[in-house]
């Protein structure tokens, strides 16, 4: 069972979005599951063969376990098979926190995986149901930003990422199709890690990561805040 289920529309949206925090995780003993909706394919430069090892090179680099559900890319849509379908890894793996993407976007496939994501929260706890598994409901969903748009949203909170961007930036380095064979895509890594450092600097690190709450968040010892 997972700690952690981090959902994405295709391979390397996680990772470009919270990859640094995935691996502080997984580095302090957490049991993270990445689980892409699509393999990601067609793109000019790859295969749906040298996407799954791309993609397993990268989980491995972030210590993290992957899952892939086999929706089509390009075709993503929030329907109850895909609410199932997701709400079924949910069961199976019982996280206490979920990520989802952020709901807005250029690209339709993100915005189908951010809704998605809520509602199969939501489908995991049914109990009339021919679902697999036991009813479950994460406790918590965050929101992760790996959009198309240039967007600057005020998060609810930023991880500090210092020490693991290193780990982050290897994974993305996993993703040769997307990142090196392709030649506009070339700038993207040090846009990624140069956005890091912005980031970071908002809480006065070296690296960070934004998320945003759907829900309220409490504290209940304001040491925690120190």
């Amino acid at each position: 069972m997972a700690d952690i289920v981090c959902v994405g529309a295709h391979p390397d949206d996680v990772e470009i979005g919270m990859g640094g925090t995935i691996a502080g995780l997984a580095r302090m003993g957490a049991d993270v599951v990445v689980v892409d909706l699509t393999d990601g394919e067609p793109t000019p430069f790859g295969t749906r063969e040298t996407r799954a090892a791309e993609s397993a090179e990268a989980a491995a680099a972030l210590g993290a376990r992957r899952a892939m559900l086999g929706f089509e890319n390009r075709s993503l849509a929030d329907t109850a098979e895909a609410r199932t379908a997701l709400a079924e890894v949910l069961r199976a793996e019982r996280p206490r926190l979920l990520f989802a993407p952020y709901p807005e976007d250029a690209h339709p496939d993100h915005i189908a995986a951010s809704r998605i994501t809520e509602a199969a929260r939501f489908y995991a706890k049914f109990t009339k149901t021919s679902m697999a598994g036991e009813p479950h409901y994460p406790s918590r969903v965050y929101r992760y930003m790996a959009v198309h748009l240039r967007l600057v949203r005020q998060p609810s909170f930023i991880v500090d990422i210092s020490a693991d961007l290193p780990s982050k930036l290897a994974a993305l380095r996993a993703y040769r199709s997307q990142f090196e064979s392709n030649p506009a895509n070339r700038g993207i890594l040090a846009s990624l890690e140069s956005a890091a450092g912005w980031w970071g600097s908002r809480i006065g690190v070296a690296a960070g990561e934004p998320f945003f709450a759907i829900e309220t968040l409490g504290v209940t010892d304001l040491r925690q805040l120190l």
